[in-house]
C-alpha cells in the first residue's frame, strides 16, 4: 500500500491542515511552532510502530478542550483522514480469497483518531464478484449458476440458496452465510488488507543513544515498561546484534557477545562512511566492563556498556556521549532503521527536523542517503526548516507548512485559521519561504556561471575580450580556449579567493587568470596558498606580458586596442588615441584612463567595459592579417594554451 493523501483535523496546533498529497519522498518546511511536528505525529497515531496512540488532553486543540463533548457526541473527534493506493500484492490477497473485481478500486480511505477504538475504511466493494467466485469455487452447472447470477447481494443468494434445499450447495451457502451481517464482504476484504497497512516509525533529532548504559538498570526498565528513549535506541541496537539486555547482562561469553555487538557497530559503521562526508577517521568500539565503586550510580555495579568513538588521526578514544550532536544522531538512526527493517520491513518512515546538528555539507549527505538507501523500499516524509534539507531537484515533494492567522479589516483581535500545509510556495510568508529561497539561491551560485572547469577572471570585460580573441584563433584554425572552460567574472582579485572557497567545494576544477597591480603581490601570494586552489593553477595577466603590471587588455598589441578603444567611444581625430601613446611598461588601461580625464568635458567618460562590448559586437578587427592583429593572437594563444593544459584528459 502506498499513501498517496493526508488531511489532518483537529489535533494540537491543526484545526484543519487541508488534504496534501504525499510522494515516495514528502518535505515539509516551515518556520518553528508552525505545526510541522503536529502533522508527523497525527500520522504516527494512525499505524505506530511504538504503540503512540491519541491522546484527547494532550492532543485535542487546547483553546477548544473545554467544549470537546460539546462537539462530538459520541465522543470521536477524527484525527487523520487518509487516502492510499493498493498494490499488486494487496490486491492479490483479496482477490486470492474474495475473486477478483471484487473490489471497486484500488484507491481506499483510512481515518483514525481521538476515542476511535478502530480504523475506519473506506473501501468499495462489488457483492457480485464474491459471489461469482463462489459459485466457480464450487463448482455449480450452468443452469444453477445462470440463475444465482441474477441475484444482487449475498443476502440475495443466501435467500435463492435456502429455497432450493439442495444438500449439494450446502457448502456454498454456509460460506456465503459468513459474509452477511457482522461478517460482511466489505468487512472481510478489510480484514484482508489490513494486515498489510504499513506502520509508521517516527523518530526525532532529539531521539540518540545513550553512550553508557548500565545494564541491571535498563532489564529492570525494560520489564517495568519504564525506558527512556536513548535506551530504547540502545535496545533496537542489541536486537539488530542478534542479542538482549538480560543475554549481555549474564553473559559467560564475554567475547562471543562482544563479537556480536562489534559486528552490528562495525555494520552500521561502514554505511555511516559511505555518506558520511566530514571525518572518514572514526570508528564505533563496544567496551563490556563492571561497574566500579566510585562511578557515578547505576554505573557503580553490575555490567556497563560503554560506547566509544575512536578517532584514528588523533589516536584516542571518547564516549559516545561526547562526540559531535550529529554524528551521534547519525549512528543512532542508523541503528533503528537497521532493526526496523529487520522486525517491521513495511513502514513508513518519518523524520522529525532530521540532521539538525549536522553541518551543512552532512545534512546533504544525509538527504543523499534519504534517497539512496531509504526511498527504494520506504515511503519517507520528513520536516525541516534547514535550506540544506531541501530537495532541490525533487521541488514537487515539497510542501510547505505554516501557522495562519488572519485580521480582519479594521479588527484587531487576529482570527487563529491553524496549520495549513501546501504546495503553493507563492501563498506564503518570506520566513515561511526562507529554506526554499536559500537552499535555490545557494544552487544556483553553485551553477549559474560555473561548470566542471571554472576559470575564475576579475570582471565581465575580461569575459568578452576572451571569448572573441578564441573565437577569432579558432576560425583560423589555431588554439583557442577549450570550450570545456566556463569563464565566470568574479568583480576583482579580492573576491576570487571567496569564489574559488564558495565554489570548490563542489570538486571543480578551479583556475584564475587576474591583473597584476605593484598593490597585488600579496594578495596573489595568498591565493596561491589558497588551500583549495591548486599554486600551478593561480595566473596573473603579467605571466605572460612580462610587465611588471598589467590587465588582460595588455595582451593586445598597442595599436590594436588603441583601434578598439577610438571605435568604441567614437573617438573623433583630434583626440583619438595612438599606439604610441602606450609605453613598454605601462598598463594600457591605467594610460587610457589618464588620457580621458584631460580630454574636454563634451568627451564621453571611460570604462572598462565598453572596449569589450563593442568587440564582442565587432570581431571582424581581428580578421585583418597585419602585425597588430597577429601579436594580439600570438599573445592570447599562449594563454589559451597554458590553460587547457591543465584540463583533466
Amino acid at each position: 500500500m502506498k499513501l498517496i493523501s493526508v488531511q489532518v483535523q483537529n489535533f494540537r496546533s491543526i484545526e484543519d491542515s487541508g488534504e496534501f498529497e504525499i510522494g515516495d519522498l514528502t518535505c515539509l518546511v516551515g518556520k518553528n511552532e508552525a505545526g510541522k511536528t503536529a502533522i508527523l505525529h497525527a500520522l504516527h497515531g494512525l499505524n505506530s510502530t511504538s504503540g503512540y496512540t491519541y491522546d484527547k488532553t494532550r492532543d485535542y486543540p487546547r483553546r477548544y478542550l473545554n467544549k470537546y463533548d460539546e462537539h462530538h457526541l459520541d465522543g470521536r473527534s477524527k484525527v487523520v483522514n487518509t487516502r492510499w493506493i493498493l498494490d499488486e500484492k494487496d490486491m492479490a490477497q483479496v482477490s486470492g480469497k474474495f475473486g477478483a473485481g471484487v473490489l471497486c478500486s484500488a484507491e481506499v480511505g483510512i481515518s483514525f483518531g481521538i476515542g476511535y477504538s478502530t480504523r475506519m475504511w473506506d473501501v468499495q466493494v462489488d457483492e457480485i464478484a464474491f459471489i461469482r467466485h463462489c459459485v466457480k469455487k464450487h463448482h455449480f452447472d450452468d443452469t444453477e449458476h445462470e440463475l444465482l447470477m441474477k441475484v444482487s447481494s449475498v443476502k440475495g443468494a443466501v435467500d435463492f440458496l435456502t429455497q432450493l434445499e439442495q444438500p449439494a450447495q450446502q457448502a456454498l451457502l454456509d460460506e456465503l452465510r459468513t459474509r452477511m451481517g457482522e461478517s460482511s464482504v466489505r468487512a472481510g476484504v478489510i480484514e484482508a488488507i489490513e494486515i498489510r497497512l504499513p506502520k509508521f516509525f517516527y523518530t526525532s533529532h532529539f531521539e540518540r543513544m545513550a553512550g553508557d548504559i548500565a545494564l541491571n538498570q535498563l532489564a529492570q526498565d525494560k520489564q517495568q515498561g519504564n525506558v527512556k528513549s536513548e535506551d530504547k535506541i540502545f535496545l533496537d541496537f542489541l536486537e539488530y546484534a542478534g542479542t538482549t539486555v538480560e543475554e549481555l547482562r549474564d553473559t559467560k561469553r564475554y567475547e562471543e557477545l562482544k563479537a556480536k555487538c562489534e559486528g552490528a557497530s562495525n555494520d552500521i559503521t561502514d554505511e555511516i562512511f559511505e555518506f558520511w562526508s566530514q571525518n572518514d577517521a572514526l570508528e564505533i568500539k563496544i567496551e563490556l566492563s563492571e561497574g566500579k565503586v566510585g562511578d557515578t550510580p547505576p554505573f557503580n555495579v553490575g555490567t556497563v556498556a560503554r560506547i566509544r568513538i575512536e578517532n584514528k588521526n588523533h589516536r584516542v578514544t571518547v564516549p559516545l556521549s561526547e562526540r559531535s550532536a550529529g554524528f551521534v544522531w547519525f549512528f543512532s538512526f542508523l541503528a533503528q532503521f537497521k532493526q526496523l527493517k529487520k522486525i517491521t520491513g513495511n513502514a513508513i518512515i518519518l523524520l522529525d527536523e532530521p540532521g539538525l546538528t549536522l553541518h551543512g555539507k552532512a545534512q546533504a549527505d544525509l538527504l543523499r542517503y534519504i534517497q539512496e538507501r531509504l526511498l527504494p523500499t520506504h515511503q519517507v516524509i520528513y520536516t525541516t526548516h534547514s535550506p540544506f534539507m531541501v530537495p532541490a531537484e525533487r521541488m514537487a515533494d515539497v510542501r510547505v507548512v505554516e501557522d495562519v492567522i488572519e485580521y480582519e479589516r479594521g479588527g484587531r483581535r487576529p482570527i487563529v485559521k491553524g496549520t495549513k500545509v501546501t504546495a503553493d510556495v507563492l501563498s506564503v510568508d518570506k520566513d515561511t519561504l526562507f529554506p526554499l529561497q536559500g537552499h535555490l539561491g545557494y544552487e544556483i551560485t553553485q551553477s549559474l556561471f560555473i561548470g566542471k572547469n571554472t576559470l575564475l577572471v576579475e570582471g565581465p570585460s575580461d569575459v568578452l575580450y576572451i571569448q572573441a580573441v578564441s573565437q577569432a584563433l579558432l576560425n583560423r584554425g589555431r588554439e583557442g580556449l577549450d570550450r570545456r572552460w566556463t569563464v565566470c567574472p568574479t568583480g576583482g582579485i579580492d573576491k576570487v579567493q571567496s569564489f574559488a572557497s564558495l565554489f570548490g567545494g563542489n570538486k571543480l576544477n578551479v583556475a584564475v587568470l587576474c591583473d597584476y597591480g605593484n598593490n597585488d603581490k600579496k594578495k596573489v601570494e595568498n591565493l596561491r596558498r589558497n588551500q583549495i586552489l591548486k599554486t600551478e593553477q593561480v595566473f596573473t595577466t603579467s605571466d605572460f606580458t612580462n610587465k611588471s603590471e598589467s590587465d588582460v587588455e595588455d595582451l593586445f598589441h598597442p595599436a590594436i586596442y588603441a583601434e578598439i578603444v577610438n571605435a568604441a567611444f567614437k573617438l573623433n581625430d583630434d583626440i583619438k588615441l595612438t599606439a604610441d601613446v602606450f609605453t613598454k611598461e605601462s598598463r594600457m588601461v591605467k594610460l587610457t584612463e589618464d588620457k580621458f580625464k584631460v580630454m574636454s568635458p563634451s568627451a564621453p567618460e571611460f570604462n572598462h567595459f565598453t572596449p569589450s562590448d563593442w568587440l564582442i559586437r565587432n570581431p571582424q578587427i581581428l580578421d585583418d592579417d597585419k602585425v597588430g592583429v597577429n601579436e594580439t593572437l600570438d599573445s592570447f594563444e599562449k594563454v589559451f594554451e597554458q590553460f587547457n593544459k591543465l584540463l583533466a584528459n
